[in-house]
């Protein structure tokens, strides 16, 4: 799979930037500020409908636009699509397929897959769990895109809940708070109410929430020995580099899981019911929900130690790295053809020796697109085509 020609419109920087693009490997070339990412950042929002710099969609429209549009022609197995984004900060955004509107954005996803790594990953290895929640989310989805909803459908029942559990405080912590009850009720019954609400939302929650765990446990199970290989390869070195699952389930659950156990989806149903009301009186003190997939981290380990806190800068980049090369592996292993490879300025992070590594690694992939500073920065091998940005205008070097 790769992407034959990019088109983007009031995208960031461009008012309209037309980009034709092959298999192999693709180089942009400017400094800082001049448009380069804003390109691979395109792609990869064809990818995932996200963008891996900023955590909404309103930067991505260029300043005075009312909307963005991006627009990729697709070729896999020798036969093109063409998946259109429509952007629009405040409003839904819209999608098309080979021209034809679809219900949802998510309709598309899986037409266009990437890897990309770029120097915001460090996050991944330094960065707080919700970091690595979203890296295994977004492999997942990537995986098999039907996550997409199951992502959402979690979120949804999770923000119930817990303006449940805010609204409902009062009521639920009993006669100890001096209120009014309702006309023609007692606390005791208005509390009873509220406490067969929330089992119905337990219900409801544990329902989405059990699948996306036993989906992230049988992911992370197939990344870890990919997570191992790519780690040595990269860092030239056998450094033992590990990944687990810290479940905010009960304890001898949560060590089953740490310990790579991958539980029945029932299974996992009734320990959340279980913690649910373990945890009850704690929810119900701090209004909100204390267990679940949004509780849950990825911990990293090199060797016996977590590499946040541990590893130096330079093990700490070959992890996040490491993560990335095993993400691309195990999607061209399940899917049957390679996701687009984009390496977004990041040779400049790598000193020589794990920059040869790399490129070594990638030099096999059917689409690479790198951008860098300096063309300096990317080893020789890895130049391809390349296209020189400056002030938005990209042009092809001879």
């Amino acid at each position: 799979m790769y992407v034959r020609h990019l088109t983007v419109g009031d995208f960031r920087s461009y008012a309209s930037a037309e980009l034709p693009l092959e298999p192999g490997i693709t180089t942009f070339v400017g400094l800082n500020g001049q448009g380069k990412t804003n390109l691979v950042e395109a792609i990869g929002y064809l990818a995932s409908l996200s963008s891996h710099r900023v955590s909404h969609d309103a930067p991505l429209v260029r300043f005075g636009a009312a909307q963005a549009i991006i627009r990729g022609a697709v070729v896999r197995d020798g036969r093109e699509s063409m998946v259109e984004l429509e952007i629009t900060p405040g409003r839904a955004n819209r999608a098309r397929l080979n021209k034809s509107p679809m219900t949802r954005p998510r309709d598309v996803l899986g037409q266009v897959r990437t890897v990309l790594f770029a120097p915001e990953d460090l996050a991944l290895v330094k960065g707080d769990p919700s970091e690595r929640r979203r890296f295994l989310d977004d492999l997942l989805v990537a995986r098999q895109p039907r996550w997409a909803g199951a992502r959402g459908d979690y979120d949804k029942i999770l923000k119930q809940r817990n303006a449940l559990l805010k609204s409902a405080a009062p009521v639920l912590r009993g006669r100890g708070k001096q209120r009014r009850p309702v006309e023609g009720t007692d606390v005791e019954s208005e509390r009873e109410d509220a406490l067969r609400t929330l089992e119905v939302w337990n219900g409801q929650l544990a329902g989405v929430a059990a699948p996306l765990l036993y989906a992230r446990l049988r992911l992370l199970r197939d990344l870890g020995p990919l997570l191992g290989k790519a780690y040595d390869e990269v860092s030239a070195g056998q450094s033992d580099a590990r990944v687990s699952y810290r479940a905010s389930v009960r304890e001898e659950m949560a060590a089953r899981i740490a310990a790579g156990e991958v539980p029945e989806i029932a299974e996992l149903h009734a320990e959340l019911l279980e913690a649910f009301a373990e945890v009850r009186p704690q929810e119900i003190e701090r209004g909100v929900t204390l267990v679940g997939p949004h509780r849950d981290d990825v911990v990293l380990t090199l060797g016996e130690f977590p590499a946040k806190g541990y590893a130096s800068h330079g093990e700490s980049w070959s992890f996040a790295l490491g993560l990335k090369l095993a993400a691309y592996h195990l999607l061209r292993h399940d899917l049957g053809d390679d996701p687009v490879l984009i390496l977004d300025d990041v040779f400049a992070e790598l000193d020589s020796g794990r920059r040869a590594r790399l490129a070594a690694m990638v030099g096999d992939c059917e689409q690479v697109l790198i951008t860098a500073a300096v063309e300096e920065d990317v080893p020789v091998e890895l130049r391809g085509r390349t296209y020189a940005v400056s002030l938005g205008e990209v042009t092809a070097r001879e």
